[in-house]
């Protein structure tokens, strides 16, 4: 949960209500989790199977064993990460020198990128230490990460305005073109944010009872962390503070 839930829906959260253009972008939060669900049955699956350490890169040197793939198709994996990975800890990097915007007002660009790459140093560093250390310091965060999203779901329930929650816009769930791009767009937003149920396998080799351990975290995480969007998601209908905070962002879009 600490690894699916970064900055990822403190930022994207406006980007999804204006993919659809309203309350019914919920059903991308849904059918995300859905989709997330399915895959994670999958690697659920997999890791029972292969409980080993390396993931992705294991499954392939096994599924290709007996072929001539054996070796490039578990590189590929590995030298695609190496570029995939740093995007993905970049994003949230940015997101993160976003949010300290709201903090430090007229903060130009270059000085929002020595804060993202402040934060990527102190990572860096967080990281060089013994892997009990790591181990405490995740679930401390993970602490702090459920702690902030009841406080901003509280927020929005201490501030509830049915009108808004329910304020759909005409034509709302009309099957159309729109309707599936919309739709698309906000599941590949929804799909970002619940990334990160499937690290356990990469350290399967380290989990005691990987067959039942494993298929059990990934289900529990992503029903779980998909309970704590909706609600969070639905504060910034109901017009919490965080959802005034993003009303700037969110007026940026036409949503018709």
């Amino acid at each position: 949960m600490s690894n699916m839930v970064g900055v990822g829906p403190f930022i994207t959260i406006p980007l999804i209500i204006a993919s659809m253009g309203g309350p019914q972008c919920m059903l991308g939060w849904l059918l995300g989790a859905v989709l997330a669900l399915c895959d994670g049955l999958v690697w659920s699956e997999l890791a029972a199977a292969l409980p080993g350490t390396g993931g992705t890169y294991l499954y392939l040197h096994e599924a290709f064993r007996h072929t001539r793939a054996r070796g490039i198709l578990p590189f590929l994996f590995i030298w695609q990460f190496i570029f995939s990975g740093p995007l993905e800890i970049s994003s949230g990097l940015i997101g993160i020198a976003q949010y300290v915007g709201y903090f430090w007002r007229g903060m130009e660009p270059v000085q929002a990128r020595l804060v993202s790459s402040a934060v990527g140093a102190l990572l860096i560093i967080l990281l060089y230490r013994g892997i009990t250390a790591v181990g405490r310091l995740t679930v401390v965060l993970w602490i702090g990460m459920l702690i902030t999203m009841l406080w901003i779901i509280v927020s929005g329930l201490t501030n509830f305005q049915s009108r808004l929650v329910f304020d759909f816009p005409p034509g709302a769930f009309h099957f159309s073109t729109g309707f599936v791009a919309g739709l698309g767009s906000a599941m590949l937003i929804a799909m970002y944010d619940y990334l990160g149920y499937y690290d356990i396998c990469y350290v399967g080799g380290e989990v005691r009872s990987p067959a039942r351990v494993i298929p059990r975290s990934i289900i529990y995480s992503v029903i779980a962390v998909a309970a704590l969007y909706f609600a969070n998601e639905c504060e910034h209908h109901r017009g919490g503070p965080v959802a005034r905070c993003h009303a700037v962002e969110v007026h940026r879009f036409d949503f018709h």
